[in-house]
């Protein structure tokens, strides 16, 4: 069996595994590593849980993610009543400031706008809407603006990545004020996105790019 016909069935596999995940209505294609799921799913929350289990796979070194939400003819959400969902849900989320974030609905599709101090709240105010029903996508554009710059945030950055296990011959940290680079190498994707919660933790930091690559 070839490279990509053994990866194809172990992502396969793994959609059957999850069980967030109704397989059957997913489709899978691989190319030296790189993943593409197809189909369709009824909720905006399987649809991301189908994408994580993929990356979850050994020798998966990207997911393009094409799947469709298309919501059971049960659930008969306008957007008017998506967006008063939303904006109850978030302000009942206690890692989101008060009255920080902006929601807008169109056809299911929720965009997020306004300002927050830290990146786990700009992830929290997603997060939050992505098990709503009637939400087929979220589009978050919070942007973060720190209270205060930090005084040296890649010293600060090694440091945490250090004291995370991290080599500091495996990974390397370039900023420019404020914006984060990372680059180097791991063995699993878990590694990668650990490497990227730790530069956003740093004080001052308004992006993370995450070039780290995955063997």
């Amino acid at each position: 069996m070839s490279d990509d016909k053994h990866l194809k069935q172990a992502v396969l596999d793994e959609l059957k595994w999850e069980p967030s995940v109704n397989a059957a209505h997913i489709g899978v294609t691989t190319k030296d590593g790189v993943v593409t799921l197809m189909g369709s799913v009824e909720s905006y929350a399987e649809k991301q849980h189908a994408e994580t289990a993929a990356l979850r796979v050994k020798d998966v070194k990207a997911v393009a993610e094409e799947i469709e939400v298309k919501l059971p003819f049960s659930v008969k959400h306008d957007d008017a009543e998506i967006a008063a969902a939303a904006v109850e849900r978030l302000a009942w989320n206690v890692s989101v400031p008060k009255d920080a974030v902006k929601v807008t609905v169109s056809k299911g599709w929720v965009t997020l706008t306004g300002d927050v101090h830290w990146h786990y709240q700009h992830d929290a105010a997603a997060d939050a809407l992505r098990t709503l029903w009637g939400v087929t996508g979220v589009s978050n554009q919070i942007a973060i603006k720190p209270m205060a710059n930090a005084g040296n945030i890649k010293s600060d950055i090694m440091v945490a990545l250090n004291r995370s296990w991290f080599s500091p011959e495996n990974i390397s940290v370039a900023t420019d004020d404020g914006k984060v680079t990372l680059t180097g190498t791991v063995e699993y994707w878990d590694e990668r996105a650990l490497a990227g919660t730790t530069a956003w933790a740093a004080p001052g930091v308004t992006s993370v790019t995450n070039d780290i690559r995955v063997h």
